[in-house]
């Protein structure tokens, strides 16, 4: 059986085991069932099956008479905000974002340029049961059109953004080394870098499509690029997942800043011009709620995934909100996670600052988190999960996306995957030993 997960933000496969020509179409044309008539962006993250995947995309939505916008190879967050920019009735964005080279996916866009809420997921997936076609006969189809200008109308937007003050990051002349792993970024971040005032030593950033290590950017995938740190005497290093919606930052010393600080330092960012509610899901550090409460701010969780964080975004009115993976939600520019984003603001906070990002990492407060993927085999994650929670119900537990118990010390969550075949477990204490401690516990009670 082949290789395919469907999840809200669309699916996500194994191409010629799982995604495959007919996967493709049937998904292609009941998103735009979805949409209705109107014009459709599609970009995609620059790997090799992307032509493919692309060409049966816009074949489909022509043949449904969508219009398609192709802007081409670029960033997930740049499809996101030309689907605004145009007026387009929807779009996807073909990338499988942090899964190695034989995956790739749909992403699917509402109208707004922000991933379907589960209600609008619903009503895409309903179309999946329907017997017509609506294909449109030879004189009704759509047409393609390339928008080559998207990609630098992304980066302008990125540039124009509030409290950024250009001429004082271009002042301090960083050098950094920016890792792409051969991806979508390849085609955008180092001309962003470039435009503010950097010295870019460049890594992986090749317009290949194929990934040269596996591309979710962890410390364990990322020991080339911290050597290369060590040897080049820069300010810090910039690595981007190949979609471009997940930002990493490297110090001076080669060595992590955090993934979760991430989300840590654009808080500490945004909170410092307009103090509001922040929003950050259930497997991101603490770190984020201690930064609110200095700027007496408060937090919201929500549960994984770009369109709940984006939801309860809107229903409390945030003024910043992302993802412990690396993923900073601004909505002064959209609703969706953004590594260009992420990058300005580091770069203006380190020219305020005229401190190494080393120094400005321990004014972050310090949590240790561990992840663990615990393989499923043939049980049922929802009743391991549902045990678990059973057992800890007298503590202090969140069940909106499986189970997040909070202790005064630590808190631990228990998620099933929506992209894989896995329970995920994530800890986080305040020392390394007990994080380290407790994750396998926690293994250990799972099954």
């Amino acid at each position: 059986m082949g290789t395919l997960m469907v999840s809200i933000s669309g699916i996500r496969g194994i191409v010629g085991d799982g995604l495959d020509p007919e996967v493709i179409v049937k998904y292609t044309s009941a998103y735009a069932d979805f949409c209705g008539e109107g014009k459709i962006v599609i970009g995609s993250d620059g790997r090799i099956t992307g032509n493919i995947v692309r060409n049966i995309v816009a074949g489909t939505l022509t043949a449904k008479g969508n219009d398609v916008i192709d802007i081409g190879i670029c960033p997930t967050p740049t499809v996101l905000f030309n689907v605004k920019k145009l007026r387009a009735v929807g779009g996807i964005s073909l990338s499988a974002s942090h899964n190695p080279n034989e995956w790739n996916a749909l992403k699917l866009l509402n109208r707004l340029g922000e991933f379907m809420t589960p209600g609008e997921n619903r009503l895409m997936l309903a179309n999946l049961d329907s017997e017509k076609t609506g294909y449109k006969p030879w004189d009704r189809i759509g047409a393609v059109s390339n928008y080559p200008d998207g990609l630098t109308d992304h980066m302008d937007a990125v540039l124009k953004l509030p409290h950024i003050d250009l001429g004082k990051i271009r002042a301090r002349k960083f050098k950094v080394v920016l890792d792409c792993v051969n991806g979508a970024g390849s085609y955008v971040m180092p001309q962003m870098l470039m435009e503010l005032g950097c010295e870019v030593i460049p890594l992986n950033c090749e317009k290949t499509g194929v990934f040269p290590r596996l591309p979710e950017p962890l410390p364990e995938n990322l020991t080339g690029t911290m050597n290369l740190i060590k040897e080049s005497n820069v300010d810090f290093g910039i690595v981007v997942d190949p979609d471009v919606d997940r930002l990493v930052l490297l110090t001076e010393e080669g060595l992590p800043f955090g993934e979760e600080n991430t989300i840590v330092q654009a808080v500490r960012f945004a909170l410092s011009k307009q103090r509001g509610n922040v929003v950050a899901n259930l497997s991101t550090t603490r770190a984020v709620d201690d930064m609110a409460t200095k700027f007496d701010c408060k937090v919201f969780r929500s549960p994984v995934g770009e369109a709940n964080v984006v939801n309860k975004m809107k229903e409390v009115d945030a003024v910043i909100g992302g993802e412990g993976s690396g993923g900073v939600i601004y909505p002064a520019l959209q609703y969706g996670r953004d590594a260009l984003v992420g990058t300005i603001m580091i770069l203006q906070q380190l020219a305020d600052y005229g401190k190494p990002i080393s120094e400005f990492k321990k004014e972050i407060p310090e949590y240790f988190i561990r992840k663990t993927k615990v393989e499923i085999g043939d049980s049922n994650p929802d009743d391991a999960i549902k045990s678990i929670a059973e057992k800890y119900k007298s503590e202090k537990t969140n069940c909106e996306d499986g189970v997040r118990i909070d202790f005064d010390d630590h808190w631990v969550h228990f998620r099933k995957s929506n992209t894989e075949p896995i329970i995920r477990c994530i800890v986080e204490a305040k020392t390394e030993m007990v994080a380290d401690e407790l994750i396998k516990k926690y293994e250990n009670e799972l099954f």
